[in-house]
């Protein structure tokens, strides 16, 4: 069966990279890491970066794949999965996901979002992520948790185009935008799905509303204890843990 990974904004596959070691030492050793357009992929002129239009890249992608694919989604990439099971849930196997706060009705988008979704300012947020000290932005993303051969490696992507993907993405997400995704998630019949709920995380709202959805949703829950947001550096076992057990019932079913 396919297994799929999918990662957020402002990063890049490179994020994976303990998870991806962690599965291969259980014995998962194919696992297609996605790259959203603008997000260490290509943006094409031709591609208009808003929620609905990545959703259908995702679901492209997991037509390309043969569909019945085990999605795993961080950050926007968890926006992206829950994009891709509002239009195409038969696509999907599993699905596993962390974010999920941000398609309870009551979620705020956090501060920089929300600088990211006004006008001027948002222009001025992104240009600064490549303006002055060319090592600073490598430095703000270690300094927030991510590992310094990481960060250099997400940060040597964040350019024009990624500025550009971000401002679509986060403008066309908009409050009730992602509220309405959520309810019409909660009208489904969706595949076997995982909440992974880092319990730190700032930037998602507080860890009820995450399990009040997975109630919502019929997921499981993978609750990983004093976590932030980019679990993957602290948590990668544990979640491999997580994802294999998810995975197997299906796979003997």
């Amino acid at each position: 069966m396919p297994r799929a990974i999918v990662h957020g904004v402002p990063e890049t596959s490179a994020i994976w990279q303990p998870l991806v070691a962690a599965l291969a030492a259980r014995g998962e050793v194919h696992v297609e890491l996605l790259s959203p357009p603008g997000f260490g992929a290509p943006l094409p002129d031709e591609f208009d970066p808003d929620q609905a239009n990545y959703a259908a890249w995702l679901v492209s992608e997991l037509e390309r794949l043969g569909g019945d694919v085990d999605l795993v989604g961080h950050d926007w990439g968890a926006g992206h999965v829950f994009g891709a099971l509002d239009q195409r849930p038969d696509l999907i196997r599993s699905w596993a996901a962390d974010c999920v706060g941000i398609i309870h009705p009551d979620y705020v988008w956090h501060d920089l979002a929300q600088v990211w979704q006004t006008p001027e300012a948002g222009e001025q947020a992104v240009a600064a992520m490549k303006g002055g000290d060319p090592a600073a932005p490598a430095a703000g993303l270690a300094a927030l948790g991510m590992p310094e051969t990481i960060a250099a490696q997400v940060a040597g992507a964040q350019n024009e185009a990624m500025g550009r993907a971000i401002l679509g993405l986060y403008r066309s997400a908009a409050q009730p935008a992602m509220a309405e995704l959520g309810a019409r998630l909660a009208e489904k019949s969706l595949p076997p799905g995982l909440v992974l709920l880092p319990t730190e995380d700032p930037y998602v709202g507080p860890p009820e509303r995450a399990l009040e959805l997975a109630d919502t949703l019929a997921a499981d829950v993978c609750r990983l204890e004093g976590m932030g947001h980019w679990w993957m550096f602290s948590g990668a076992d544990q979640v491999a843990d997580a994802l294999t057990e998810h995975w197997s019932p299906i796979t003997l079913s």
